[in-house]
């Protein structure tokens, strides 16, 4: 009885070594805090710069309380190392609270609250990301700007090939981003980067 009890104890220690830290916390307006997220006034325009003057592109992440969706990004999909790296190298991001009240000042000068802001810009799911150009012109809101919108939880490999495809300018091109990600997943197998099961 006692070797099963040491035993038990052992396996239980070894399981809990080998399970990776969570790399987020929860705040107190019930959101997932990363390391790599801003803490920012939500000017869009000192945000776009503050990025462009650290050689990234900003990325926008809808999200909300309660969010499933949003758990399972950042519990399954944000700590694989490829995707933190990526994201830490190449993006700034800045959170925004679907129902929250803090003030956003949008790419056209309008001042109103995160909801007021998810609403003007249509979002209507979280988590959703929102990647802009390295530039946006005078007078054009956060929705008429972005490059890419995407809505709802996808798996490690799409992840990765949306945040490739953007660094990548795909949006400029005639390649649409399921062609550029369909093509990249020959590859991926290939080298054996990522788990195309994702």
């Amino acid at each position: 009885m006692l070797k099963f009890a040491r035993r038990t104890i052992i396996t239980a220690i070894l399981a809990l070594s080998v399970t990776p830290a969570l790399a987020f916390e929860m705040g107190d307006d019930g959101l997932h805090k990363t390391s790599w997220q801003r803490d920012t006034f939500k000017d869009l325009r000192e945000d776009l710069a503050e990025a462009g003057a650290e050689g990234k592109r900003l990325l926008v992440m809808i999200e909300q309380r309660g969010c499933i969706y949003c758990t399972k990004m950042h519990e399954e999909v944000y700590p694989d190392p490829e995707i933190t790296k990526m994201i830490e190298d190449n993006f700034f991001v800045v959170q925004i609270n679907m129902f929250g009240d803090v003030e956003v000042v949008d790419f056209d000068g309008e001042v109103l609250s995160e909801k007021d802001a998810v609403s003007k810009w249509n979002v209507l799911f979280t988590p959703t990301n929102l990647y802009f150009p390295e530039e946006v012109p005078e007078g054009v809101s956060a929705v008429q700007s972005a490059v890419a919108s995407v809505p709802g939880a996808f798996g490690r490999l799409t992840t990765y090939n949306m945040m490739r495809w953007v660094l990548d300018h795909g949006y400029q091109t005639d390649e649409p981003f399921q062609k550029y990600h369909a093509r990249q997943v020959v590859l991926q197998q290939e080298q054996g980067k990522l788990d195309v099961g994702e």
